[in-house]
């Protein structure tokens, strides 16, 4: 990848300029964070002459591209002018809007700067090659690292139909998430928290077992605060995923009383065998509009779950369980990427909730390895952050 990025700059004679335009590029796609799924997150920018003419993001699936806003709005100017996208322009019709190469080769621009190409196999090159063959140049490559942190969840999707699992958890020193009697609440400060919310506003699901949810009763939302100037951050709250196998969540609980959606994943139970209590409780769920996935077994298998999500479009799930379901989800090989929150706490006590349980890993060369790790400050606490080898 770095070798190839030498090439485009050496041939190309890529400029600091273009450099800082794809930047603000890629900062306008970032103001999309949580509202573009299953879509990725785009955005593009007009320049001619040196200076920047137009720029938009897409803003929603469903709405116009960020390449044809721009385009739209840059009118006659576009004549003769660069364009600086985060993501190949796509090309087919297989969509609810037009394909962008055709609005880029009738606006009249003559240089595309691309980040990075499509994943998604209908467009892979093609919207490309689409541009080449009408005359317009073109350039890939230009920080395509960025790009592909960006929609390191749509990239996933595309090519998988699976979504991109991140695994959150917030713990002490000693590593544990809560008291022997479960105590949890807070184990970190308030920045970390905001931090969480800012997550949950950029996932589409989260998903959790029913003993946290039991533990704590929350709503599991995204309640983002204020931005700067007043201007309040779009929100978007993730769709609740609980893992409760026997239905023991009770129907009064926030979760299944507050918007957004939740859907509940519980263990099929034999005709002959279902008590009368359970088939009265799946009714009073299916009345609220609670969505119910049943599976096969003791437990439910993560890899099959995560299947399950993907055909229902989503895109990118969030962790937000206890002990056990943090195992699990690492033991079946399902998380890309995790957050840990470490409080400078020390709870102690052999009995004590380790952020992650079980008897699944017990040889050292078993671990979970890190790559590309992370670590910064969240007020009072540490965030480290990477993903799973």
């Amino acid at each position: 990848m770095k070798a190839a990025y030498c090439y485009y700059i050496s041939t190309m004679q890529i400029s600091d300029k273009d450099i800082s335009f794809m930047k603000r590029a890629l900062t306008l796609a970032a103001k999309a964070k949580g509202m573009t799924s299953p879509n990725p997150m785009v955005g593009a920018v007009v320049v001619k002459n040196g200076k920047v003419i137009v720029e938009d993001y897409h803003k929603k699936a469903g709405e116009p591209h960020a390449e044809a806003l721009a385009i739209l709005n840059a009118g006659e100017k576009a004549k003769g002018a660069t364009l600086y996208v985060t993501l190949e322009p796509c090309c087919h019709k297989d969509k609810r809007t037009p394909p962008c190469t055709n609005a880029i080769i009738n606006s009249g621009i003559k240089k595309v700067f691309i980040a990075m190409k499509d994943p998604n196999p209908k467009v892979s090159g093609k919207g490309i090659e689409e541009l080449k063959k009408h005359g317009v140049t073109v350039v890939n490559g230009i920080l395509e690292d960025k790009a592909k942190i960006l929609n390191e969840a749509y990239i996933k999707y595309i090519t998988t139909k699976t979504p991109f699992v991140i695994l959150k958890t917030a713990m002490t020193l000693d590593g544990k998430i809560a008291t022997p009697e479960g105590q949890s609440k807070w184990i970190t400060g308030e920045a970390a928290r905001k931090i969480v919310h800012q997550m949950r506003n950029s996932v589409d699901a989260i998903l959790t077992a029913t003993g946290t949810v039991k533990a704590d009763n929350p709503e599991l939302t995204a309640r983002v605060g204020q931005k700067a100037k007043g201007k309040r951050q779009r929100v978007k709250s993730p769709i609740r995923i609980i893992i409760d196998p026997n239905l023991e969540t009770p129907l009064d609980f926030k979760i299944f009383n507050l918007p957004p959606e939740t859907i509940v994943v519980t263990k099929k139970q034999a005709i002959g065998n279902r008590q009368k209590a359970i088939e009265q409780k799946i009714k009073a769920l299916s009345d609220k509009g609670i969505k119910i996935i049943e599976y096969e077994g003791e437990r439910v298998d993560l890899r099959w779950l995560m299947k399950k999500l993907g055909e229902m479009e989503i895109t990118s799930v969030m962790i937000e369980g206890g002990s056990s379901l943090n195992a699990y989800a690492l033991y079946d090989g399902i998380v890309d990427k995790a957050v840990f929150f470490i409080a400078p706490k020390i709870i102690g006590g052999k009995d004590s909730i380790p952020a992650v349980g079980g008897n699944i890993f017990r040889k050292l060369e078993e671990a979970v390895m890190i790559k590309d790790m992370k670590v910064k400050r969240a007020g009072q606490d540490l965030m480290i952050e990477g993903y799973i080898e």
